[in-house]
């Protein structure tokens, strides 16, 4: 046998596993497969047109990254397990919720994103929006308030409410119950894709949504702000304040962005204005950084441009999707309504059974009662006239 005989075949595929916000998928891949051959293959797998909100995320020296689609899988910095691990996120988020998300699946994947983000305290949210957030997230997971179905303590194992929210209250579990369900019981006749927009929509209104964090510098000493990332533009912040920036470049207003090892520049549009330069130490995250300028200044251009053929047959036939969906829940309330109205006059119709029966069941009692009552008289009295009969004869 030859030299070359003996040495270990290389595999010819490779394992990894997805997960999405819902689910867990294991494929497996060619080893020539670029990232775009993953992506899509899980975006197939899932139902997913909307691809361009979304990637394939993973752990590299305690830092996430994105797999890039152009480049081979096993060529990136990807972990060495078996099989290599991924998540399916949202990369990008739109700017209008209710204008931009077209699927159900893009709307319900944001909506078990963000929700997890506010729970896990990555996004601020008020005790008053969270309560009413979490109405929104009971009303899509149980659909409408049934008092006779959900007795005290239904929402006993429903993580609703971030821990700092449960911190800043003396209150029982109980009445934050309570308080969700009164308004849980408004939203009666809400659909769960109904539901769950309704939730993104105060959701991104929140300062912090949609916003990737950096740790920068003004200088290359001092590590004292934060870069901000979103679908608008850039914002730099004090670490202590992540709600309101202290400088914001819109992209509308960004002429330039150019990077150079640890440096970054930033040229607005109005040549009058002051060029503004961060730094920022680690490679692997000024890479990401760049990548999250690029691809979000590409959608930002993208939204203000007429949508592609693709995005208007979605739309088209999302719309159509929701006209029957609409209809169809509007057939079924109107064939409950007419249940609901059958079984309370059924029920009339017994309890009227019901009265009469025992009217009738009174009257006979009294009827036997009476017809009793005049025997006995009659009884009593029938003696006491033979005996005076007898004593006349005498």
């Amino acid at each position: 046998m030859s030299i070359m005989g003996l040495k270990k075949k290389q595999p010819k595929t490779f394992k990894v596993k997805v997960i999405t916000m819902d689910a867990e998928m294991e494929f497996s891949c060619e080893v020539k497969w670029k990232g775009k051959d993953l992506f899509d293959l899980v975006c197939r797998t899932i139902g997913l047109r909307e691809t361009w909100f979304f990637g394939l995320q993973f752990i590299v020296k305690d830092t996430f990254a994105w797999l890039k689609m152009e480049k081979k899988v096993l060529d990136q910095e990807v972990p060495k397990e078996d099989p290599i691990t991924f998540h399916f996120l949202a990369k990008f988020y739109p700017e209008k919720v209710e204008e931009e998300l077209v699927q159900e699946i893009t709307q319900h994947l944001f909506f078990l994103q963000v929700k997890k983000q506010i729970l896990d305290e990555e996004i601020y949210c008020s005790p008053e929006a969270s309560v009413l957030l979490a109405s929104y997230a009971v009303q899509a997971k149980y659909g409408d308030y049934d008092p006779n179905f959900h007795k005290p303590g239904f929402l006993a194992q429903d993580e609703l409410l971030p821990k700092r929210v449960l911190k800043q209250y003396q209150m029982t579990a109980d009445m934050w119950e309570e308080k969700i369900t009164a308004w849980y019981a408004e939203h009666r006749g809400i659909a769960r894709d109904e539901a769950e927009m309704e939730y993104l929509k105060i959701a991104q209104d929140l300062e912090m949504y949609g916003v990737n964090y950096f740790p920068i510098t003004q200088n290359k000493r001092d590590t004292d702000l934060l870069l901000g990332v979103d679908a608008l533009g850039l914002h730099i912040y004090i670490p202590d304040n992540k709600l309101s920036s202290k400088k914001s470049f819109a992209w509308s207003g960004i002429r330039n962005i150019s990077y150079s090892e640890k440096e970054f520049t930033i040229k607005p549009l109005d040549k009058k204005a002051e060029v503004f330069k961060f730094y920022s130490s680690q490679l692997r995250v000024n890479k990401l950084i760049l990548q999250l300028c690029i691809e979000n200044h590409d959608l930002f251009m993208r939204r203000r441009k007429v949508d592609s053929i693709e995005v208007q047959q979605m739309k088209a036939q999302a719309r159509e999707e929701k006209a029957r969906k609409k209809m169809e829940r509007q057939r079924l309330a109107r064939e409950k309504k007419l249940r609901e109205e059958a079984e309370r006059a059924k029920e009339d119709l017994e309890r009227r059974l019901y009265q009469l029966q025992d009217e009738s069941r009174l009257a006979n009692e009294a009827l036997v009662s009476s017809i009793s009552l005049k025997c006995r008289t009659e009884e009593y009295r029938m003696p006491k006239n033979k005996q005076t009969w007898k004593t006349k004869v005498i």
